[in-house]
């Protein structure tokens, strides 16, 4: 399927914060309805905060959500995650969550968005920031963005670019 900017339909693996302020939720919410209308698929951790967040923005377009949970129950995600896939894994299961996106969006957080954020550099996935940590210092590519909207596109022009 082609999205409506030309590219391909892309996994985004969308990471940030469990806790997040009304501003952070609603910039979360926001891409994953830009990513929905656009016809990817939205990949998260599947719980509270950004991810319950993202998922509710991409099913409000009728878009597809996939949850990488940390624990043994499937029952455990958010409302909002079509697939649920439980790991059993706990904090481990942050490798798992980047590795199963073509591109990472970065979302505000704490030490676990960093790892993410790591193991996405690691498998070699495009990451975009909104909102997140400066990295400038250390050897990790990050296009910043200012808005979702700004973001999804920024993700979308990274995969049409050579590696």
């Amino acid at each position: 399927m082609i999205a409506a900017h030309g590219v391909s339909r892309m996994r985004a693996s969308v990471i940030g914060g469990g806790t997040v302020t009304d501003e952070q939720a609603a910039r979360a919410e926001a891409v994953g309805r830009e990513l929905a209308a656009r016809g990817h698929v939205v990949v998260c951790g599947g719980r509270d905060g950004t991810m319950a967040a993202v998922c509710r923005g991409a099913t409000s377009e009728d878009g597809t959500t996939i949850g990488i949970l940390p624990g043994e129950r499937r029952g455990a995600a958010n409302d909002d995650v079509d697939i649920p896939i439980a790991t059993g894994l706990g904090h481990a299961r942050n490798a798992l969550v980047p590795l199963n996106g073509d591109v990472v969006i970065a979302l505000a957080g704490g030490v676990g968005t960093l790892s993410e954020i790591g193991f996405a550099g690691i498998y070699d996935r495009p990451v975009v920031g909104l909102g997140t940590h400066d990295l400038s210092a250390l050897e990790i590519d990050i296009e910043t963005a200012d808005t979702p909207t700004a973001a999804v596109d920024a993700a979308e022009a990274a995969l049409e670019r050579p590696r």
